[in-house]
């Protein structure tokens, strides 16, 4: 997950940074971090990443149409 994805990720779930800080167990100012796209550790990239799956989202790799995120299930 970069930096991008993160953001979008938390927009399409209609998250606010706090919400997503929250879910993670981890400050505002961490996520703001990430989303600027400054060096985080692993471990707390991975936690972020998989809070945002646990609410649905997918991560699309680096293809030739780039990065991006969509929703495991989509919506009706």
């Amino acid at each position: 997950m970069n930096a991008i994805q993160c953001k979008l990720a938390r927009v399409a779930l209609g998250w606010g940074v706090r919400d997503l800080a929250n879910a993670a167990g981890v400050s505002t100012q961490t996520i703001s971090r990430l989303e600027r796209g400054e060096n985080l550790r692993t471990k707390t990239v991975e936690d972020i990443k998989t809070k945002l799956e646990e609410a649905g989202i997918e991560f699309i790799p680096e293809n030739v149409g780039g990065v991006g995120v969509r929703f495991k299930n989509p919506m009706p």
